[in-house]
Parts: C-alpha cells; sequence; structure tokens
C-alpha cells in the first residue's frame, strides 16, 4: 500500500471508529462494542465504503492497541486490593471464574469445533469486560453501593485469571505437534513468567531509576519502549505479547512514577485500542455471523443464567439480599476486551473460522445488551421480589 493510500485508511479508520461511537454514546451505549462495528460496516466483507481492503495493513498499529490495553491493566492492577478484599471477596470472584468458565467450556466441547476451540470459548463466555464494568458504575452512579465493592472484586479476580489463562493458552494454541515440543513451549513461557515475576520483586529498584523523571515527555518515550520491547521478546518465545505487556504494566505499577504513567497512557491506549477493535471487526464477515446465530443465541442464554447463579451466589457469601445480587449478576455481565483479545490470538493460530465471527455476534450482543439490562437492574429485582413474595404466600396458604 503506497504511503498516502495507507495514511488515508489510517485517519479514516480513526474517525468512522470515532464518528459511530459518539453516535452511540448519546443513548448510552459503550464505545467497546461500537469500535468493533465501525470495523464492520467499513470493512472489505460489507457493501459501500471500504476504508480498509485488507486488515493485515493495520496489524502492527493494532497490535499497539492490544500492548497498551494490557499495559494499562498491568499498571493498574493491585495484588494489594484484592488482598484487602478479604477471603470471602476473593472466594466470590473466584465462584463467578469458576461457575462462568466451567460452563463456557462445557458449551465449547458441546459446539463440537475442537478442543482448542473450547478452551478460547471457555475464555471468552467466563470473562466480563472491565472497562464496560468500571464505566457502567460510573455512568449510573453505583459507585457507592456497598455490593460495588464486590463487583470490582470479582473483575480484579478475573484480571488475575486472565493474566494466566493467557499465559497458559498461548502454548497450547501454537499447535505443537509432539509432547517435547509442548513442553518447552510451556518451559519457556514459564521461565520468562518467572524472570519477569523476579524483576518485579527484586528489581524494582533498578526499573524505577530506568523511568523515573521529572520530564513527561521522556516518561512516555521510555514506558512506551519497555511496554513494546517486553509484548515482542513474549511473542517471540511464545508466550503471547498481551501477557509481556500485562506483565511490565504490573511490574512498573509499583515505581515511583506509576500515578504518572497512569495519566499519560490514557490517551495511547483510548487511541490505539480504538483501532485495535476496528480491525478486529474489518476481519468479520457479516453473513458468517448470521451463520452461527443460534451458538450465539445459545451462548447468551448461558452466559445470563450463569452471571445469574454466580452474582447470587457471590452476594450470599457477602451478606447481600436479592437487590444487591441482581446488581452484581447484571453489571458484569457484558463482554469486551476480553473476549476480543482471544479472538485475535485464535484466529493467528488458524483455529475454527467459526470462531471468530461466532466471538464477534457474542461480544457485540452483551455489550450492547449488558448495559441496557444493567440500568434496570433495580427495577428487575423488585419484580424478582414481588414474585418471589407472592409464590411464598401461595405455598403457605395451601392446606395441607
Amino acid at each position: 500500500m503506497a504511503l498516502g493510500d495507507a495514511l488515508i485508511a489510517l485517519g479514516g479508520s480513526f474517525l468512522a471508529a470515532g464518528i459511530i461511537a459518539r453516535l452511540g454514546a448519546r443513548i448510552g451505549l459503550p464505545t467497546i462494542p461500537l469500535f468493533m462495528l465501525a470495523g464492520i460496516i467499513f470493512g472489505p466483507h460489507t457493501p459501500g465504503l471500504a476504508l480498509v481492503e485488507n486488515p493485515a495493513d493495520l496489524k502492527v498499529i493494532a497490535t499497539l492497541g492490544l500492548i497498551f490495553l494490557l499495559f494499562y491493566l498491568g499498571i493498574e492492577f493491585s495484588l494489594d486490593d484484592l488482598a484487602a478484599g478479604g477471603k470471602r471477596l476473593v472466594f466470590a470472584g473466584v465462584t463467578y471464574i469458576v461457575l462462568n468458565v466451567g460452563g463456557g467450556l462445557a458449551f465449547g466441547f458441546a459446539l463440537g469445533w475442537g478442543s482448542r476451540e473450547a478452551l478460547v470459548l471457555a475464555g471468552v463466555i467466563g470473562t466480563s469486560s472491565s472497562a464496560i464494568v468500571t464505566k457502567l458504575l460510573v455512568d449510573l452512579g453505583r459507585l457507592g453501593n456497598p455490593e460495588s465493592r464486590l463487583i470490582l472484586g470479582i473483575v480484579v479476580v478475573e484480571d488475575v485469571f486472565l493474566a494466566l489463562y493467557l499465559a497458559i493458552l498461548q502454548p497450547v494454541l501454537s499447535g505443537a505437534d509432539s509432547f517435547a515440543a509442548a513442553a518447552l513451549s510451556f518451559g519457556r513461557a514459564f521461565a520468562f513468567l518467572i524472570a519477569l515475576t523476579a524483576l518485579a520483586r527484586w528489581g524494582a529498584r533498578l526499573v524505577d531509576k530506568l523511568v523515573t523523571t521529572r520530564d513527561d515527555e521522556l516518561l512516555v518515550v521510555t514506558f512506551t519502549g519497555l511496554a513494546i520491547l517486553t509484548a515482542g521478546v513474549a511473542e517471540e518465545l511464545g508466550v503471547s505479547d498481551a501477557i509481556g505487556a500485562f506483565m511490565i504494566g504490573l511490574i512498573l505499577s509499583s515505581t515511583r512514577a506509576a500515578p504518572r504513567i497512569r495519566e499519560l497512557v490514557h490517551p495511547l491506549r483510548d487511541a490505539f485500542a480504538a483501532l485495535f477493535f476496528f480491525a478486529f471487526g474489518l476481519s468479520i464477515e457479516p453473513g458468517d455471523m448470521l451463520s452461527v446465530a443460534w451458538p450465539i443465541a445459545a451462548a447468551v442464554a448461558i452466559t445470563l443464567v450463569l452471571n445469574v447463579l454466580a452474582g447470587g451466589l457471590a452476594a450470599r457469601m457477602n451478606s447481600f439480599g436479592m437487590t444487591e445480587g441482581v446488581n452484581v449478576s447484571l453489571t458484569v455481565l457484558s463482554r469486551g476486551e476480553f473476549a476480543l483479545v482471544l479472538a485475535t490470538m485464535a484466529l493467528a493460530a488458524g483455529l475454527d473460522g467459526r470462531l471468530a465471527p461466532f466471538i464477534a455476534g457474542y461480544v457485540l450482543v452483551l455489550a450492547l445488551f449488558g448495559p441496557l439490562i444493567a440500568s434496570r437492574s433495580d427495577w428487575i429485582a423488585r419484580v424478582l421480589a414481588g414474585r418471589l413474595a407472592r409464590t411464598r404466600e401461595r405455598a403457605v396458604s395451601r392446606p395441607g
């Protein structure tokens, strides 16, 4: 692609994603599915204007979006916050993960698309969108609600799970053709994670000296270089660029510059992550989503049931009532960025072609439907409480 064509395609992609997301924001829709929808609309598989004919043309820039997304997650993450929540909060989060991931794995095997595909689907169905969940709590004015601490605790546990799951899943998706090859792949991934963990534990002073500067420009250049370099090394070792970016973010979160890095990385994350979601949309053919409409509908129904069950259990573990339980269940219903990270890994691994359009449709439905139903969770809780009370009254009034 000529330079002029490349710049027009890139600028048009940013602009199209921004305009469609702005229009959706007016009616309260989250940006993540709208960025993806923009990619589908202006992609090569949809009639009309195709801003990008070949999604591979945006591969490097889209990868930067994934790197900054996971880097930000790492810089925001804190094991201290998780430990401060207490055992009940952690156990509630683990219960949520076990139910949803277990249900997703069972559903994946039931589809019969393959074992590696089932493992991807387990992660897709099992983890909610941290970005949408936190934005919902702010937009709905529920940050001060007593159950919001539980919701954020579940999201933190999910983040821990995702980091570990990505590290384990990458060698599996690489398709090693022998036990020795698989063991070598796992060994490289494990050694890399151990090295980064050791750096976080004992090399904090060295990293702190490397990034600490009063000049914001130099700080941006330094942490950007570290994030991209670590992601690249991780990718070369077969660990996944995403987990490399997360780990270096986790390491930098303990430095004196961490608060400034969080602030400075925001615009980078927002801009490049928009291109990541847009680029994923470019690879989706709308007709392919229709071909997996029934699996999408089944997965959405299963997710709703599992979320209600897991949210109710989590609420009960923390001594909350029905209203708080419904709020928990529906607030964490949306799926988004993590599902698309897994979808991108599946595409790169050459897994079943039905997987990407399935994940795209599933994320679109839940990312759009989730916030709408979450905004009505108080009304839903009142309706359910009323019906439950009437059922109990009828049971008591029956003779014998």
